[in-house]
């Protein structure tokens, strides 16, 4: 019984197996990567640095891409924040302030570039991070953490997308990204 259990499940993991990819689709010589600063266009200061920070930190984590310098890079990831608004959506009615818990959103656009061929592989591609924080007493410490939280969900989103990019049989990318 033992055995025709163990030949099953072998079996289903060979069949699994047929239509999973592990780490990123990239060839092996288009995997450094560098990343310029975001630009910053929303009124939270520093916000792109802090999303190039963890972007940089995503990319180490995932381990599929090397981060290089700008001269030695294959590939360059490009960004604007474009805004980040925070709204209240917890109502405490025995507090001055009254708003204890808040959400922010990140709104985002990331360009991949091919520096090896000098193809564009992704234009501006839009990206939406949202996270949930509680004031406390200080607002600005708590938005503050969240913005760190808010460029940690943009910068999975962002590197999602770079190992799922479809480079083509030769290396190049087409420009069209896997639909999820």
């Amino acid at each position: 019984m033992r055995k025709i259990i163990l030949a099953a499940a072998l079996a289903a993991l060979c069949g699994c197996g047929a239509n999973y990819e592990w780490g990123s689709r990239a060839p092996a010589d288009r995997r450094k990567v560098s990343v310029p600063t975001f630009r910053n266009e929303s009124g939270l200061q520093e916000m792109g640095a802090v999303a190039t920070r963890q972007l940089l930190r995503e990319i180490q984590r995932e381990g599929s891409f090397k981060i290089a310098t700008p001269g030695d890079a294959d590939i360059e990831v490009q960004g604007v924040v474009k805004s980040v608004s925070a709204g209240s959506v917890a109502y405490n009615r025995r507090m001055i302030g009254r708003f204890t818990g808040f959400t922010m959103s990140c709104d985002a656009l990331v360009t991949v570039v091919d520096k090896v061929s000098g193809k564009v592989l992704v234009t501006d591609r839009p990206y939406r991070a949202e996270t949930t924080f509680a004031s406390g007493q200080d607002l600005t410490t708590a938005e503050r953490d969240a913005s760190g939280r808010l460029a940690d969900e943009l910068s999975r989103l962002v590197v999602d997308d770079l190992t799922r990019l479809d480079w083509g049989k030769d290396g190049d990318s087409n420009g069209k990204e896997q639909a999820k």
